[in-house]
């Protein structure tokens, strides 16, 4: 173990070497910068000359204007080696700038040549459907975006669903894969939206979606595009083409996936509106009959009573002229009775007179019978049966 070094002895021997080398003290370093975010008063950046990368840190960084993304930048200070983190960096105290990267010009151009052409025009714009039922979404398989794009769909609406086109988000060839994969879902009916994301980055990580081939794509595309490349701070070609720029991914799912949880909600309200409406319109109905009732029974009350009072009157007025008429009946009865019972031949029969029958009929001429015919004579109290003898004419 005498021949091994610690850790801290060999950070130690490196930070002495870069502390004692007077050729790294407050020297002047330029390059582009690629990244840049600022943390309690101190920036961390990284300055980019072709494939070489240097790590900065700066110091009071709210004192000096910030820098964009390629901005060509000079830089003062002093190469340090901290021990803790064993890791190399420039300690800046002070920067200026110098002139804009390459990059950053070329994004400018591109720029400057697609508006002039129409690219970014809003009449070309296409509407984000309000019922989304899949989306198409264009980005890495792997790492935090798509995963946020599936977390924050779900949420929102698990019944939508999600078709991945898996492509490089970076590097060389990157660009030629995102605008495959955006004429495949031109053409790809079975999805409503496209989303083409990826993570924040310098401005090298996001070279890709500054391409004309990437704003071709997106410029042809039959669906409607949302861009959600980089950062909130981070804007591309891409997004000045697309259809709709939404900050990061997570929030372009949140533009594009309808909240099923807040249609439902909604339902539910106009439900307990109309259900309350329909309560109020039944109490008020409700009175109306009750009223209604009222002055109808009421009503009928006083019509009842009153049809009764007629009714009396009537039934009096009736049984009086019933009476009447039954007595004048009566008298005009007795009178046809005593006249019937003067033309009762039986009243007749009782003073000694009689009735001859012969064959069932009166007989009322002596030419009705002839000697020997048999006759009935009908007395009061019965019936004598004889021969006649002899008929005498007068």
């Amino acid at each position: 173990m005498d021949n091994y070094l610690s850790v801290a002895q060999v950070n130690s021997y490196v930070k002495a070497i870069f502390d004692n080398d007077m050729l790294l003290k407050n020297i002047c370093v330029y390059g582009e910068v690629s990244s840049y975010n600022i943390s309690n008063g101190i920036a961390y950046f990284n300055l980019k000359d072709g494939e070489n990368l240097l790590s900065c840190v700066l110091f009071n960084a709210l004192k000096f204007n910030k820098p964009q993304l390629g901005d060509m930048v000079l830089l003062t200070g002093s190469m340090s080696y901290y021990t803790k983190g064993g890791r190399l960096s420039f300690n800046a105290v002070s920067i200026a700038p110098y002139g804009r990267g390459i990059l950053y010009e070329q994004f400018l151009k591109l720029k400057e040549d697609l508006e002039k052409q129409g690219y970014f025009d809003s009449a070309h714009k296409k509407r984000i459907p309000d019922r989304v039922k899949r989306i198409g979404v264009v980005t890495s398989p792997t790492g935090a975006v798509i995963q946020d794009i599936i977390d924050v769909t779900t949420r929102r609406n698990n019944g939508i669903d999600i078709v991945l086109y898996p492509v490089k988000v970076q590097g060389v060839g990157a660009e030629v894969e995102i605008a495959k994969g955006i004429n495949f879902f031109s053409t790809y009916d079975k999805v409503d939206v496209v989303i083409v994301a990826r993570g924040g980055g310098s401005l090298e990580d996001l070279q890709p979606f500054n391409t004309l081939e990437v704003a071709q794509a997106t410029y042809d595309c039959q669906k409607p595009i949302v861009s959600a490349v980089g950062h909130e701070t981070d804007y591309t070609i891409i997004d000045f083409v697309s259809d709709l720029r939404a900050p990061t991914p997570s929030a372009a799912a949140e533009l594009v996936a309808w909240d099923k949880r807040a249609l439902i909600d909604g339902v539910m309200t106009c439900l307990t509106r109309i259900s309350t409406h329909m309560d109020n319109k039944i109490k008020i109905f409700e009175n109306l009959i009750d009223k209604n009732y009222y002055t109808l029974y009421v009503g009928t009350s006083s019509l009842i009573t009153s049809a009764n009072a007629s009714v009396d009157k009537m039934v009096v007025s009736y049984e009086n002229a019933i009476n009447s008429l039954c007595a004048k009946c009566e008298s005009t009865l007795n009178v046809l009775s005593n006249s019937l019972n003067k033309l009762n031949p039986t009243n007749v029969l009782d003073r000694g007179y009689a009735k001859v029958l012969h064959g069932g009929s009166a007989i009322t001429s002596v030419n009705s019978v002839k000697e020997s015919d048999v006759v009935d004579i009908q007395l009061k109290d019965g019936k004598i049966t004889s021969v006649v003898k002899k008929v005498e004419k007068r």
